[in-house]
């Protein structure tokens, strides 16, 4: 298997977080990870909200995550387990993750479905 890339903090462009976290599913996934309090696997994101995400979508949202420098992973027999970069990337760009988050997290409690604004329905 090839290694997974992970960019130096050093190399990690603000033009690439914010692709990242420009879609709501990974703002998702990049929330629970920073949120929690251990290493999670990628299955752990099968259902972001109550929406099933395909698990060939699902790896491609957290390569995006992982090659824009928000998360690292390591693969562990056949799972990939997952951690923040949250603490070095807040170091290189002190506010900027905190307030996108912040900003899902408004749009999402102000969604009349409680839902993530913006968000494409699954119908």
């Amino acid at each position: 298997m090839r290694p997974l890339f992970h960019p130096s903090v050093e190399d990690v462009r603000p033009e690439a977080i914010l692709h990242a976290l420009s879609d709501p599913v990974r703002a998702g996934i990049f929330a629970g990870i920073a949120g929690g309090t251990c290493i999670q696997n990628c299955s752990s994101f099968a259902m972001v909200g109550d929406r099933l995400i395909p698990k060939s979508s699902l790896s491609q949202h957290f390569k995006v995550l992982r090659e824009a420098g928000l998360i690292r992973s390591e693969r562990h027999g056949v799972e990939i387990r997952n951690a923040s970069r949250l603490c070095e990337v807040e170091k290189r760009f002190p506010g900027l993750i905190p307030a996108i988050l912040d900003s899902y997290a408004r749009d999402k409690a102000c969604a009349p479905d409680g839902g993530t604004v913006g968000e494409a329905s699954a119908g």
